[in-house]
């Protein structure tokens, strides 16, 4: 497979799966409800923070908590209702206190600086290197601060130095991508070239049978060695390959693409 054979294979999946109909069975669909930016962001943190499993079951507790936040995630933030939650399992390993532990911190964000994107834009986000770890980093101290200097790994990982920063990074990609089809692209802060790659077991399996990534561990490492390959076919929106990668992988044509990219 040549540089150009990868290319064209690439770009083919990503256009195959980055379509309107690709929105009803992902996470994706949560902060698409909503059109005040505000609700926007914390849906689409909500969403991506329980976003690992089945994506029936992930989109099944998604829907189910914002129901809890009555369809209104800004207000109920600003609201403080999230006090009167009572205990119950959200998703998997994340229940109410984690949730209530999260929502204390995005009241102090947005009760100081009036969205998530101003608060990203008053954290350096866009200019600084690694700006999804460095962001990431802002709000864990900010989540912090609200929970009388208590840290909560379940709402955002805590050894930022190692994490691949999957769901967070996903996060970003919905605010920040804006080719107006399933990502949102509300944000201007970060600029689509700069987003990294949503990292998890599956991409990072089709990533290294395509031959785009060499590290064995799928953590902050290997996000930066794969974010740099697939620079070097789209360097202003190297994520859209994201679509491309979960396309590959649940096509099960590992083995066949592997086989092919031994020859690039």
């Amino acid at each position: 497979m040549t540089y150009n054979d990868l290319k064209d294979l690439l770009d083919t999946e990503s256009h195959r799966i980055n379509r309107q109909s690709f929105i009803a069975e992902d996470p994706v669909q949560f902060p698409r409800r909503f059109s005040d930016k505000r609700d926007i962001e914390i849906a689409a943190l909500l969403a991506s923070t329980i976003a690992w499993g089945k994506r029936s079951m992930i989109c099944r507790n998604a829907d189910r908590l914002l129901s809890l936040m009555d369809n209104q995630p800004y207000e109920y933030v600003m609201e403080r209702g999230y006090e009167d939650l009572p205990d119950c399992n959200i998703h998997r390993t994340f229940f109410a206190r984690n949730l209530r532990h999260y929502l204390r911190g995005l009241h102090h964000v947005y009760a100081r600086y009036g969205s998530l994107e101003d608060f990203a834009a008053k954290a350096l986000a866009g200019v600084e290197d690694h700006h999804s770890w460095h962001l990431a980093d802002a709000l864990n101290r900010c989540l912090a601060e609200a929970n009388d200097g208590n840290s909560d790994s379940r709402c955002l990982p805590l050894g930022l130095d190692k994490s691949a920063l999957k769901r967070f990074n996903m996060a970003l990609r919905w605010l920040v991508r804006d080719d107006g089809i399933v990502d949102l692209g509300i944000w201007t802060v970060i600029k689509p070239s700069q987003l990294y790659v949503p990292l998890d077991v599956h991409v990072g399996n089709i990533s290294r049978q395509l031959g785009l990534l060499m590290r064995k561990a799928n953590d902050r490492q290997a996000v930066d060695e794969l974010t740099e390959a697939l620079r070097r076919f789209n360097p202003q929106d190297p994520v859209i390959y994201d679509y491309a990668l979960f396309g590959l992988g649940v096509s099960g044509r590992g083995g066949e693409l592997a086989e092919m990219a031994n020859d690039l």
